[in-house]
Order: C-alpha cells, then sequence, then structure tokens
C-alpha cells in the first residue's frame, strides 16, 4: 500500500486514450476526425471490420459535409482528394467515382498516423491495419468494441466538436491553440493565453540552485545568458490551452529547466513528466513552505494549507494530465549530480 507521501503512476482509461487522439494527436488535414468519427458509428453497429470499399463511403460523406461549412478542410494548398470531395458537391462526379477516389487517394496517411500522438503510437489501438489482405480495409479492437459501447455518443460529440475547432482555426489563419470549445455553452472562445513567467526565475532558483530541475545540467538566471534557464511548465500548459486543467501559470507548477531537457531534440515540450519528477516537485513546494520562503503563503494558497491536501492536490492534477496526455510520460537521463 503506497504511503502518504508516495504517487502513484497514472493508467488512462479507453476513454482518455481515444480522447488524447482526438485533442493531440497531429492536425495537418481533417482526415483523422473523419475517420474516429466512421470507427465509432461503424462499431455501433456491431462490426469488427469493414472494408476500404465500405469505409470509403461515409468517410467522404464526413469530408463533404463539413466542405460544404468550411471550405478548408486542409493545411496544404492542394488536395487531389478533397478536390474530388467538392467535385462531389458540386454534381461534377457520382457517389461511385468519389468512393472509388476515396479508395485510391483517401486512406493514404490517416490509417497509419491515426494512432501517433507527439512522437509515437499511443498505448492503445482502436483498429488494426489489414489493406494488405485480400480484402484490403482495418480491422476493430476490443477497445474499439468497448468504446462505441459505453461512450460511443460522447466520443462522436467530442470528435465534432474538435473538428469545427480546428476548422476555424484554419479559416481564420490562427493557431489551434489559440481558441477553444466551451463545452457548457458550446461556443467556440479565446483560450487562455500564456502570461511572462520571466520573473520567476530568481524566485526558483534558490531552492534549485543552478541547476536544471530535470537533469541538473548548470543553468544561469542572468539574462542574455548562452545557458539561460527556461522557465518550465512541469505540467504543460497545453492541457490549459484545451481547457483541460486550469492555473497551470501559477507558481507551484513552474521549474527551472535547460533548453534540452525543456525543448531540445529529446526534449519535454507538451509531454508529463515522470512520476518519479513529480515527487521532487512536491518535496520542492514543501521546501520552500517550511523554510518561510517569500512564496511560502502563494504556495498554501494555490495548493492547499496542509501537506495532506497538497499531496491529494499534485496527484489529482497529475492525474488528470496523465489521462489527457497519453502518449506516455517524459524522463531524462541525469547529466549532472543531483544537488536537491
Amino acid at each position: 500500500m503506497a504511503n502518504a507521501h508516495e504517487f502513484i503512476e497514472t493508467t488512462p482509461t479507453i476513454q482518455n486514450y481515444f480522447r488524447g487522439i482526438v485533442l493531440f494527436g497531429r492536425n495537418v488535414a481533417s482526415y483523422k476526425f473523419a475517420l474516429a468519427k466512421c470507427i465509432i458509428e461503424l462499431a455501433s453497429e456491431g462490426r469488427d471490420r469493414v472494408s476500404l470499399q465500405d469505409l470509403a463511403v461515409p468517410f467522404s460523406q464526413h469530408l463533404c459535409d463539413h466542405l460544404r461549412a468550411a471550405p478548408r478542410q486542409s493545411t496544404s494548398a492542394q488536395s487531389k482528394f478533397l478536390d474530388a470531395c467538392r467535385q462531389y458537391n458540386a454534381g461534377s462526379i457520382d457517389a461511385d467515382q468519389l468512393r472509388d477516389t476515396t479508395v485510391r487517394m483517401g486512406f493514404n496517411n490517416v490509417i497509419e498516423a491515426f494512432h501517433t500522438v507527439g512522437t509515437g503510437e499511443v498505448g492503445v489501438r482502436f483498429f488494426g491495419d489489414n489493406r494488405k489482405s485480400v480484402t484490403p480495409g482495418i480491422v476493430f479492437t476490443d477497445e474499439l468494441n468497448e468504446l462505441a459501447a459505453a461512450d460511443g455518443s460522447d466520443a462522436l460529440a467530442e470528435t465534432e466538436a474538435r473538428w469545427r475547432l480546428v476548422e476555424t482555426a484554419w479559416d481564420l489563419s490562427l493557431s489551434t491553440s489559440l481558441i477553444a470549445y466551451d463545452s457548457s455553452r458550446q461556443l467556440l472562445v479565446p483560450s487562455v493565453r500564456r502570461v511572462a513567467l520571466t520573473s520567476a526565475r530568481d524566485a526558483l532558483n534558490g531552492y534549485q540552485k543552478g541547476r536544471c530541475f530535470y537533469c541538473y545540467r548548470s543553468v544561469s538566471i542572468i539574462g542574455g545568458a548562452d545557458d539561460l534557464a527556461d522557465v518550465d511548465h512541469f505540467i504543460p500548459h497545453a492541457l490549459q490551452r484545451h481547457n483541460v486543467i486550469e492555473g497551470l501559470d501559477l507558481v507551484w507548477n513552474l521549474v527551472l529547466a535547460c533548453s534540452d531537457c525543456n525543448r531540445g531534440p529529446e526534449g519535454k515540450f507538451d509531454a508529463v513528466p515522470a512520476v518519479t519528477y513529480l515527487d521532487r516537485l512536491f518535496k520542492r513546494n514543501e521546501y520552500l513552505i517550511m523554510s518561510n520562503h517569500p512564496l511560502r503563503e502563494t504556495l498554501i494558497h494555490q495548493t492547499g494549507p496542509t501537506s495532506e491536501l497538497r499531496h491529494a492536490h499534485f496527484q489529482a492534477v497529475y492525474d488528470l494530465a496523465c489521462s489527457a496526455r497519453v502518449s506516455g510520460t517524459w524522463e531524462k537521463a541525469p547529466v549532472g549530480d543531483p544537488t536537491f
């Protein structure tokens, strides 16, 4: 049994994995959303596999429906497949021609990329790629059937909402991080903007002693230095932009990191750190509180008046983060000697 100050690694649910694909998967075109809707709908009908011929019909229809309201469905300037969808909407080609074009062109990238979030695949697959069989298609997994039976309508609604958000951002030439979906009001609204955090360096460095929070590499807090520390959101700020967790700009969630750990080739970026680092962050905050640091009252106000409540706060936020960012946690081998 875990003791009072031991943190637990969170295991995402099937719903979390699907939501992670919809919210955080790559968006260079809207094909992912059309495929997500198709597999939920077909699995809800009791199907366990579908040929490309049969998948092409609802897949292209979803895209045709969205093209009528939002002409831009890709970040690319040209797409022969989307042109075929537009031709179908204009009456220039018939349903059979659209289906055949979809089989040839519509699935070139979306099937293999569907389960990719960040730099790797999520831990659960919702279908298997069976395109090299005698009857090319995809095979549904037990996880998809479970999702469709238990949460199909919610998954469809969330996919549609995210699709509308992305195509609106493309139409306005905005980053999708600048708008968000308010489910309670069913409106697209400006998301929470990042605030300037550089003034936090001095306050945070007292505990870290000039070392990166993650790898212990030496860092500087002097402006213009080559090794100037980044102020990093431990729980990634992307989760605030997507309305998953609020208050991630608060000081309890901020650490100093070297540029390699924060944004280097194998950097953290928007990943959730491994649970080992959560323990390190909790101990950092407890140290500042118990040592009557100037941030003491701020940290107590943000995370709770007792150590037990603060521990519960950290675990709850970490659970939410891991449930949303389902591509796995991030960690980095130490470079310097541990100093805190």
